[in-house]
């Protein structure tokens, strides 16, 4: 517990306050414009603190500080502090999956249009962010159907010919500006036609595609005409009907929330010039009793860090506490003034109702599939419990598989289903030490050997993790009874079973007691153990694959004239891989213990010669 009588010593200035608990982990980041002031809130009225916030203070056993010279550099370190630490007690935005984009490479002579997960201020035009990749990709084919632009990477300029067309050319879905002969000029009108597309400015092109399409007709150019009226069609395909939301035409997005049953869901909306254009929808777990303005802070904050565009407005339904601090730091972001505003009436707070409407839709949307998704889990557990003979359904299950060509390599993994869910940070792969050759029953013995050795220690406060109530061990009988020899020394009990594959490596069925029972493949429960198969196989060949890489790479070094086996092991030591012996300077090879100069050559030469 932390004590009060630091508070004094807080300084009073603005920056960040880091809480952490006994183990010393980071558990909540907070920003203040007194630090001093701040903190002390937590402790002076323990009885208004909401639930969340009483059980972070329980929780509190030391508070670090960071002096800043400004609110907005706080703002700024917190954001950062919080995406590095993920702190429990925070309001997480745990969506870290990034987004598609659609990026122009205005900036080369001759731009390509492509899909891109990364904003970069590079000179190109960039439109997005998008939910769907599936989306981006088909409206970049339509696109490229109609604009057949260059897909390549290949440097071109007009006059200069680099290169033969390619099947792209011949089949015509590219123009080959690699030969030299299309102008810059008819090729920027294409670019411009996109750039029209993509910022909803349509509407002029496809009259001027008309009047083109008729002027055609009218002179009896009928292949002309086809043309404008196919690229008329596709125009219209790929742009939607879009909800005017604004006669400004301006950059926006409107952010609604919703919760319930200690979920919440955010909501944004992206009006560009305009027109909504997309959506965007984030779940934030375990939000408790915080209010919906906290929420929505938060979200603002990490959100807008790491989104890479970062529109003129951002409109909400609910004033926030540091709007003005927001702005600015958004704004220093972004290159430009950005406002966030909470209207009260007119057409703007309607569109926010319809953002929250979303937000509560996709809300139960997502709460009915959690109840679908536990309650497959639950008869899955309850399934198994009942063909093992278990008092009750297992809480933890852990699969088991080892990996080796020849008895090389020889590895072992486990894997980790908690209330029948992988969970991937409990997984575990372990180098097999003891055994030489190929002998899986011994490779299986010492990985279960080790496993419960950790588990045993755990009142010496080396806690491995929780003992399963079922081991599932990759094999028949064979590897079964190997596991159970090690498990029956230690005062434990656990169901060890085998999953049993046939010839094709495919689950035929469990062992279990001395019993083969056979699985149905389309049952909830043959299902489960399908998946708890393949994913113990899957994690432990890779792990094996791994070595086998890192080993063929270091072999390579034994093909150096003067480079034996303790050579090699010297440079590995000295530089810990391949990579980074092949892209050493000669004077960086010579600094090697025990190196010879004609060696540190030989090395030197014979990878800039691979280069």
């Amino acid at each position: 517990m932390y004590d009060k009588e630091k508070l004094k010593d807080l300084p009073q200035n603005p920056g960040v306050y880091i809480m952490r608990n006994k183990p010393g982990e980071i558990i909540y980041v907070g920003k203040a414009i007194n630090l001093r002031n701040r903190v002390r809130q937590y402790f002076h009225s323990t009885s208004q603190l909401t639930a969340k916030t009483a059980v972070l203070v329980s929780h509190i056993e030391t508070i670090e500080t960071i002096v800043t010279d400004s609110e907005m550099e706080a703002l700024i370190l917190e954001c950062n502090l919080i995406k590095t630490h993920h702190p429990r007690y925070n309001i997480l935005l745990k969506d870290d999956k990034s987004y598609p984009w659609i990026r122009l490479t205005v900036n080369e002579e001759y731009p390509r249009i492509l899909m891109t997960r990364e904003y970069k201020k590079d000179g190109g035009k960039y439109f997005g962010p998008f939910t769907s990749s599936y989306a981006v990709k088909n409206t970049i084919e339509a696109i490229l159907k109609i604009y057949p632009l260059k897909t390549c990477n290949r440097q071109v300029a007009y006059g200069k010919k680099s290169g033969r067309p390619c099947l792209n050319y011949h089949i015509g879905q590219c123009q080959a500006p690699c030969q030299g002969n299309v102008p810059r000029e008819m090729y920027a009108k294409d670019i411009q036609s996109i750039l029209d597309i993509l910022n909803g400015r349509h509407p002029d092109l496809l009259k001027n595609l008309n009047d083109k399409m008729t002027a055609a007709a009218l002179a009896q150019n009928y292949e002309a005409a086809a043309k404008y009226r196919d690229q008329i069609a596709g125009i219209e395909h790929i742009v939607e009907k879009q909800k005017i939301s604004s006669s400004t035409k301006q950059d926006q997005d409107f952010i609604g929330f919703a919760e319930s049953e200690n979920l919440g869901c955010v909501q944004v909306f992206h009006v560009r010039e305009g027109k909504l254009m997309g959506r965007d929808h984030f779940f934030l777990e375990d939000i408790g009793d915080v209010s919906s303005r906290e929420v929505l802070e938060s979200f603002v904050k990490q959100y807008y860090a790491s989104c890479g565009f970062i529109p003129r407005e951002i409109i909400l339904k609910e004033m926030l506490e540091d709007k003005k601090v927001i702005e600015e730091w958004l704004g220093d972001l972004a290159g430009k003034k950005i406002e966030v505003l909470s209207p009260q009436r007119g057409q703007k707070i309607k569109m926010l109702e319809m953002v929250a409407d979303n937000a509560d839709l996709a809300l139960k949307q997502q709460l009915l599939e959690k109840r679908e998704k536990e309650i497959r889990s639950k008869s899955r557990l309850v399934g198994l419990s009942e063909l093992l003979g278990l008092t009750r359904p297992p809480s933890r299950i852990e699969a088991y598989d080892i990996s080796n060509i020849s008895g090389t390599n020889n590895v072992g993994g486990m894997v980790v289903f908690e209330e029948g869910k992988l969970n991937k940070k409990a997984c575990r792969r372990f180098k097999i030490k003891s055994v030489e050759g190929q002998n899986d029953y011994a490779s299986m013995q010492e990985m279960i050997f080790r496993r419960m050795e950790r588990a045993m220690k755990a009142s010496e406060g080396n806690n491995f993790l929780p003992l399963p109530e079922i081991m599932m061990i990759d094999g028949g009988s064979g590897h079964v009874n190997a596991a159970e020899s090690i498990v029956s020394l230690y005062p434990v009990e656990i169901a060890v079973c085998g999953l049993v594959k046939d010839d094709h490596h495919r689950l035929r069925g469990i062992f279990f007691k001395g019993t083969e029972y056979p699985i149905k493949k389309a049952t909830p429960l043959g299902v489960f153990l399908f998946e708890i198969s393949e994913e113990v196989h899957r994690y432990t060949l890779g792990y094996h694959q791994i070595l086998r890489k890192k080993e063929m790479l270091a072999s390579q070094l034994e093909e150096i004239p003067g480079v034996g086996k303790k050579r090699r092991e010297a440079l590995m030591a000295h530089f810990g891989q391949v990579e980074k012996i092949k892209k050493a300077t000669l004077e960086e090879l010579q600094a090697v213990p025990g190196m010879q100069v004609k060696t540190a050559q030989a090395i030197f030469a014979y990878f800039k010669n691979k280069t």
